[in-house]
């Protein structure tokens, strides 16, 4: 089973979203290819850049092919304060939601798991430490590894979900047109929500 791993948001946002997509690689390829050729979208896909139809097209595609996704969400304000009085930093809350999504697949995963989780949020030594943090949870059974988004498929569709239910969770303008179009995925167990109040 592939798994890519995506995050949008942060503590300076207030809300903090990551979505782990399960889907055939080959299948994710085949889902960009086919938005670059209806829709002409250059470059990377990013949830930041499209709007709500562009949104739906990639949510419709992703259903037909039996792509699934576990979504770890959190309000930065839901975490408690340290004796100082200061909130979590980033990477914690960051750590928690990967942890969160990737604990949540290992039971549906049949006991071989393939984690792809993007590289770019962090510099490369604290993005290591949150693969081998992955890598001791998945054991001898699965693998992780960091992905350039730019090249990998599966992240940037991970990114435009992550991205989605983090205008969800911050009330944006589009919020309830974004809900509106998640919600059946959501209501057939496609997508799975998995909030986080907790460090790990």
């Amino acid at each position: 089973m592939n798994i890519y791993c995506d995050e949008s948001g942060g503590v300076g946002a207030g809300v903090m979203t990551l979505a782990a997509v399960s889907l055939d690689p080959a299948a994710a390829d085949a889902v960009l290819d086919r938005m670059r050729a209806v829709l002409g979208l250059p470059g990377e896909l990013k949830g930041s850049r499209i709007d709500v139809p562009t949104r739906a097209f990639l949510v419709e595609m992703l259903m037909a092919h039996g792509a699934q996704a576990i979504i770890a969400t959190a309000r930065v304000a839901d975490f408690p304060r340290d004796a100082a009085g200061r909130m979590p930093e980033d990477i914690q809350i960051y750590a928690a939601l990967l942890d969160t999504a990737i604990e949540a697949w290992l039971p549906r995963s049949g006991g071989c798991i393939d984690v792809g989780i993007d590289d770019g949020r962090y510099d490369p030594r604290l993005n290591g430490l949150l693969r081998a943090d992955v890598q001791a949870a998945l054991g001898h059974w699965g693998r992780a590894t960091l992905h350039d988004s730019d090249r990998s498929s599966g992240v940037q569709i991970a990114d435009v979900i992550a991205n989605s239910f983090f205008q969800i969770g911050t009330g944006g303008s589009r919020a309830q047109r974004i809900s509106a179009l998640f919600a059946p995925a959501i209501a057939s167990g496609a997508i799975t929500l998995r909030p986080v109040t907790r460090l790990r």
